[in-house]
C-alpha cells in the first residue's frame, strides 16, 4: 500500500480556491445588480469602473475555474494515492466521488470563460448571454470548492484546527475546523 502524502499543497490548494471564490461571489453580487443585456454592454466605454468590474468578474471566474480543474482536483487526486488525468478523466471522476455536480455544466463553463476572455465585448448581445450565463454558473464553481473543501479536511486535516472552511461556513474569510457533510 502507499504512504499517504503530505496535504501541506493540497491545504494551500483549497486555501486559495476558498478566497477566489470569496472574491468572485461578491463581485458578482456587485455586477449583477442590473440587468445586463446589450445596450448595458455598450453603456460601458463610458462607465470605466463597470468596465473595470467586468474584467474583475472574467478574471476571478477563470482563475477560479482554472485553479479548481487544473490544480486542486489533480492534486486531490494524487493525496487520494490516484493518478491524475486528462482534465476530463478527472472530473469524471469528482463527479462518480460527489464532489461536482455536473461535468457538463463544468465545461460549459469552460467554453464560456474562453469566450469571455477572447470574444471580449465583439457582439454585445453575445457578450451580455455570456455574461449572464456565466453568472448562473458561479455557483457550480462555489459548489464544487465547497464539496473539495469539506471532502478533503475530512480525509486529511487530522487534528489541524486551520484547515480552509467551505465558503457559507461563517462570515469570516479564515480557516476553521472541518465539519462534516
Amino acid at each position: 500500500m502507499n504512504a499517504p502524502l503530505d496535504p501541506t499543497r493540497l491545504k494551500f490548494l483549497v486555501d486559495t480556491a476558498r478566497r477566489e471564490a470569496l472574491h468572485l461571489l461578491g463581485t458578482t453580487e456587485r455586477l449583477f445588480r442590473d440587468e445586463v443585456d446589450a445596450e448595458w454592454v455598450r453603456a460601458l466605454d463610458a462607465t470605466p469602473e463597470l468596465a473595470e468590474r467586468v474584467d474583475a468578474f472574467v478574471a476571478r471566474f477563470g482563475r477560479l475555474q482554472d485553479n479548481l480543474g487544473d490544480k486542486l482536483i489533480p492534486e486531490l487526486r494524487r493525496q487520494l494515492l490516484e493518478r491524475p488525468g486528462a482534465a476530463l478523466d478527472n472530473l469524471n471522476r469528482m463527479e462518480k466521488l460527489g464532489l461536482l455536480c455536473s461535468v457538463a455544466d463544468w465545461v460549459e463553463a469552460r467554453n464560456l470563460r474562453n469566450r469571455l476572455v477572447h470574444e471580449y465585448m465583439r457582439d454585445p448581445e453575445e457578450f451580455a448571454g455570456a455574461l449572464r450565463r456565466a453568472s448562473e454558473l458561479v455557483p457550480l464553481l462555489v459548489e464544487t470548492y465547497n464539496r473539495i473543501s469539506r471532502y478533503s479536511a475530512e480525509r486529511f486535516a487530522g487534528a489541524s484546527d486551520d484547515w480552509p472552511r467551505p465558503t457559507g461556513d461563517s462570515k469570516s474569510p479564515g480557516p476553521t475546523r472541518a465539519r462534516s457533510v
